[in-house]
């Protein structure tokens, strides 16, 4: 068996949270590695690549999504239509201008490096996005990896009021369709809170990408590729679901 170029998630600090390792690089089998172990990177411009791994760790069962009644509202009134892999880039880049008008300083955790390396994991075909059309203009969205039965999601945007909330309700009623079993939101966030993620110990996590994941880790890290899906396909091909093309749908 291949060795493990990440230490035992019970190494990780508990403060700053989740702080597991340094170092490494982003290309797809490191990137692989880690999301098959519950571990992700995070870090700004200018440093090294930091690897976390959370405790807790902010989930949500797809079956849990929580509807709000402004939100209900919003899905029955808007035109707004759900595309799935269709404008990836569009998609990382604005979740990286909201990170960046978010943050206290000009930076984004959406770097460059960041860019290329999930356009890389899109163009094999595991990097995912679902937008959120109005006419012809995207107006939210976010993207993520499949990973088996496993959504990790990593950021996302809106441009008009509950755009990205439409977005992640259509991602969770295609997985309860196709059978995902977590839709990982790595640290706690009101924002999807108030959609049904929930907390979960880093232990019970890690059970569960175990049982959703189904390659076995020695698999894995003799070959990261084993991961991947055996032909490049769109979100909505590759689940073969019930597709939410218009947002009254998710209703």
């Amino acid at each position: 068996m291949a060795p493990n170029p990440f230490p035992p998630t019970s190494r990780a600090l508990s403060e700053p949270n989740g702080l597991l390792a340094h170092g490494g690089d982003l290309s797809p089998e490191t990137l692989l590695l880690a999301y098959a172990q519950g571990i992700f990177p995070w870090f700004h411009e200018g440093q090294e690549i930091l690897w976390w791994s959370p405790d807790p760790r902010m989930v949500l069962r797809p079956s849990d999504i929580h509807i709000s009644r402004s939100l209900r509202r919003t899905l029955r009134n808007k035109d707004w239509l759900i595309r799935y892999d269709t404008d990836f880039t569009s998609v990382i880049h604005c979740c990286a201008k909201t990170r960046q008008r978010e943050s206290t300083g000009a930076d984004t955790w959406i770097t460059g490096e960041m860019l290329q390396a999930y356009t890389t994991l899109h163009n094999l075909g595991i990097a995912h996005s679902i937008e959120v059309f109005s006419g012809g203009s995207l107006v939210g969205g976010l993207y993520g990896l499949l990973i088996g039965n496993v959504f990790f999601g990593e950021s996302m945007f809106h441009k008009e009021t509950d755009a990205s909330k439409a977005a992640f309700t259509a991602l969770a009623k295609l997985c309860v369709d196709y059978g995902v079993e977590v839709i990982d939101c790595q640290v706690y966030n009101p924002h999807l809170e108030s959609l049904g993620a929930t907390l979960m110990s880093r232990q019970d996590f890690e059970k569960a990408l175990r049982d959703a994941i189904k390659q076995p880790m020695a698999s894995i890290l003799n070959n990261p590729h084993c991961l991947l899906p055996i032909t490049p396909m769109a979100l909505d091909v590759r689940m073969q679901g019930q597709v939410p093309r218009e947002v009254r749908s998710l209703l």
